[in-house]
């Protein structure tokens, strides 16, 4: 929620640095890749096709901005298509709040709490990779919205084959609670409340025993204090009883992006920092 990036960002440090500004390819993979280099091929390329979920929130703006910038085709459900813009940290400040536009971008109106706009999601063609970046404020999203629109999320993977997810959650959940800062345990005690049983619940979606998604190839990412700043290329995998520090936004899209095609990550709960 806005008001868990608030209480997790006084816990960051600050992070001075250059802009980060990638120019976006467009037309087919092949092309794109063509145009970049002159060759056949680009280091690096993805040229996957990314469904993100949460696509207006911090993670899920850098997720679409550095998909793109990879060579993907992405896809986002949102509920207000005028909010997809530019991310600051890897857009920079001459970039930032400006609309974002590709040829291999659809933007696509709806809430993850409708399993149809949900399902018209994923029937717009064929998707390799699903991020789910969900957040709001609880008040205005309500109190199952995590569980409710991953529960659609799930089926609609299941029932077109998809099987590769990135979950974003939050340091303090499931059995990361001791590894959140103090200040940050205050809040999960008081007006984060609400915002931590959806999302534990909406963790359990895939981890528990016969849970609907615990079939998928699914990574659940559990960042520390989120801050603002281009993409650093560098994260740590914490184990308990590590503490959580702070990490870019940029650096958990650029985790999540990658995380599900690394079987050592596959069907974990992982907290970075």
């Amino acid at each position: 929620t806005n008001a868990m990036l608030r209480v997790l960002a006084l816990v960051a440090a600050a992070v001075p640095a250059a802009a980060f500004t990638p120019s976006p390819i467009g037309g087919s993979c092949a092309s794109r890749a063509t145009r970049a280099s002159g060759l056949t091929a680009v280091q690096g390329m993805s040229c996957k096709v990314v469904l993100v979920f949460g696509g207006t929130g911090g993670v899920g703006l850098e997720t679409i901005y550095q998909s793109l910038n990879q060579g993907d085709t992405v896809r986002a459900l949102v509920r207000t298509p005028s909010k997809v813009v530019v991310p600051l940290g890897s857009g920079g400040e001459a970039k930032a709040g400006q609309p974002l536009v590709s040829t291999e971008l659809m933007v696509l109106q709806g809430d993850v709490t409708s399993a149809a706009d949900v399902t018209k999601a994923f029937e717009a063609g064929d998707v390799d990779q699903v991020v789910i970046a969900l957040g709001g404020k609880t008040k205005e999203v309500g109190e199952e919205m995590l569980t409710k629109g991953t529960t659609n999320i799930i089926a609609a993977m299941k029932a077109t084959g998809v099987k590769k997810v990135s979950v974003v959650t939050s340091i303090g959940a499931g059995e990361s609670y001791d590894q959140a800062p103090l200040v940050f345990k205050f809040a999960m005690w008081s007006i984060l409340k609400a915002a931590f049983v959806d999302k534990n619940r909406q963790e359990a979606l895939f981890l528990d025993p016969g849970a609907p998604g615990a079939d998928l190839d699914y990574v659940i990412v559990r960042p520390g204090g989120l801050k603002t700043g281009p993409p650093t290329g560098q994260f740590k995998v914490l184990k308990a009883p590590e503490m959580a520090g702070s990490i870019a936004r940029a650096d958990v899209a650029a985790f999540c992006l990658s995380a599900p095609d690394d079987p050592a990550y596959l069907k974990k709960a992982l907290c970075i920092s």
